[in-house]
Formats: C-alpha cells, sequence, structure tokens
C-alpha cells in the first residue's frame, strides 16, 4: 500500500510510519521541514495546495495527524495556531482528496478523546459517549479543548469526498516507549519518587498501548464497513491513583508522593502545559473496535505496563 502521513513527524506518525515501512509499505510523510529518513518525505505548509497533492492522487491511504502540539501554555496566540493549523490542514487534505483523479480509499483523520465529557460515572462510548463542555464541574478553561476537537472532526466531515471512506480516529494517551513521550514522563517521575496520584486521583485514565495503536490502525485500513468516529483506547480505563499504582510497581518503586491539584497548577505552568491533560476525567471505551471483532493485544494497564517499562529500559541504555 501507499500510506502517505500529512504530519507525520511527532511521536504517532513515528511509531505508524516506522511500523508500515518495515512493512514493506510504501510511505510518505508531509512536513513543513522534510527530514532524511528510512521513508520517503515530501514539504507542504498544511495549508495551501503544492507538488505534495500529488502523492495524495493514487495513495491507498491518508492519515492526517497534522496540527500544533496542545504541550503549550493556552495563551491566545497558541490557541490560535492550535486550532488553525488544524482547521486548515484537515480543509487542504479534504480538497486535495476531492480533485484526486485516483482518491484514496480511506482517509483516517486524528482527533482526540479528550471530546469527551469530565465525568466519573459511566465509560464514553462512541454511541452513548456526552460530548463536552458543559460539565459544572470543570474549570471554563478546559472548553477550549472541546471547541478544538468538534470543529476538527466537522472540517473532516464536510470534505465533500464521496469515493473515501472517512473515519475520525478519537486518540487516547498513547502509552510508548519512545523517549520524551508520556510515559517517559510519568516513569521519570515514578524514578524520583514523585509517581503518586494527581489531584484526587479518581480522574479516569484512558490509554493505549503503542502496538494496540498500529494494530488498530491497521484495522480500520482493513475493515471497509467502519467508518465515522472510532475510539482509539484500551477497553479498560481506571482512576489515576490505580493506574500510577500499577506503573510504580513495574518500575520497582514501593511509594510515590501525591501532587495536589495546586502543585500541578505550578508545575504544569513552569513546564509550560495545562493541568487539563493531568486532570481530565477521560473515561473512553472502544464500542466500535469491539464490535467490529478486534481483540486487543494488551486490554489491561498491568500487562501493558509491564512490557512498556521493559522496553523502555532496554531503549534507555
Amino acid at each position: 500500500m501507499k500510506i502517505v502521513i500529512p504530519g507525520g513527524t511527532g511521536e504517532v506518525g513515528s511509531i505508524l510510519a516506522r511500523q508500515f515501512h518495515v512493512d514493506g509499505h510504501d510511505v510518505v510523510v508531509l512536513s513543513r521541514s522534510p527530514k532524511e529518513s528510512f521513508w520517503r518525505s515530501a514539504g507542504w505548509d498544511g495549508e495551501t495546495r503544492g507538488e505534495w497533492v500529488n502523492e495524495i492522487d493514487g495513495a491507498d491511504v491518508v492519515i492526517n495527524l497534522a496540527g500544533r502540539s496542545v504541550n503549550c501554555r493556552y495563551n491566545e496566540q497558541n490557541r490560535r495556531e492550535i486550532l488553525e493549523s488544524r482547521l486548515k490542514s484537515t480543509r487542504a487534505i479534504g480538497d486535495a482528496i476531492a480533485a484526486a483523479p485516483n482518491p484514496p480509499k480511506v482517509w483516517l483523520q486524528m482527533s482526540t478523546a479528550t471530546i469527551y465529557s469530565h465525568r466519573f460515572d459511566a465509560p464514553n462510548d462512541e454511541a452513548t459517549g456526552i460530548i463536552g463542555g458543559n460539565e459544572p464541574d470543570a474549570p471554563e478553561s478546559w472548553k477550549f479543548s472541546i471547541d478544538v476537537a468538534t470543529a476538527w472532526e466537522r472540517a473532516a466531515t464536510d470534505a465533500l469526498t464521496p469515493h473515501t471512506r472517512k473515519v475520525l480516529m478519537r486518540l487516547s494517551i498513547l502509552m510508548s516507549p519512545e523517549g520524551g513521550g508520556t510515559l517517559d514522563l510519568l516513569i521519570s517521575l515514578v524514578r524520583f519518587g514523585l509517581g503518586g496520584k494527581a489531584g484526587s486521583g479518581r480522574q479516569f485514565m484512558s490509554w493505549i498501548h503503542d502496538r494496540d495503536l498500529v494494530r488498530s490502525v491497521y484495522w480500520l485500513i482493513e475493515h471497509e464497513e467502519i467508518s465515522g468516529r472510532v475510539n482509539l483506547a484500551a477497553p479498560n480505563p481506571l482512576p489515576n491513583r490505580e493506574f500510577m499504582k500499577i506503573l510504580r510497581d513495574a518500575c520497582g518503586m514501593p511509594f510515590g508522593l501525591p501532587a495536589f491539584e495546586w502543585q500541578l497548577a505550578i508545575g504544569t505552568f513552569l513546564m509550560r502545559t495545562e493541568s487539563e491533560l493531568v486532570l481530565k476525567s477521560r473515561r473512553v471505551v472502544p464500542k466500535v473496535l469491539i464490535d467490529s471483532g478486534f481483540e486487543f493485544e494488551f486490554p489491561g494497564w498491568k500487562q501493558a505496563a509491564e512490557d512498556l517499562v521493559r522496553r523502555w529500559r532496554e531503549t534507555s541504555r
């Protein structure tokens, strides 16, 4: 297959591109700053038509991951860049697919599980999940992420691509041994004795193992009956306090100091990010994947954490 990955230079894109390449597929990453790698790269600005549209024409799969990182402070400029980078790139991809004489069979569009409400009572699946933004116990500042996610999905849905199946991938927290990722940060906290619960510890953490991410993406490519919204999350989200306890056990750390909300506010400010990424309860389950017959290799966090920590140690030597 020829697989084109706009915005494929981040953690998710690198994991997918590497595996697709190993499996013998023709991989093309669209990037503002193309770099030499084992797969091909092509330049684009994430907004206007250029020679990159020739890569879309005749491709089998497009996986759009483009968008500015949300791991930053939500000031006015960053908010504008987060939103515009997603909308403009998605519209550009939609226009390129619509104009292609030989459009791709499937367009996998990145979205986020953050679109769901902050809740503890029941899980959010694709059919019955509650879209966030109006929770009485959530800060008003958290509404920005919901607005971005809904606008992002709308931009893809509005694109007129009748010959291309569209899937909106609502990705949960990716757990991978890659340096600089979420797991890398959490393990660092654990090693320094800071891996206790965050805030109340009640907030649910939805996650997905990197190998299940790759397998689920392949599944979405291969199963033509699947379209629309799909949650990419392991089927067993769990509260932060339990999540961190299991991670500490996998790391061989007997204790972890908790972080109160005021400490998290200071810490995330100093790290130039937002406490929402830590405190929001993301209780998300993958109903579409499970109903279609997909079987997770790592459905539970204990097994996943043990595998990930082992691989993290191997890559960190």
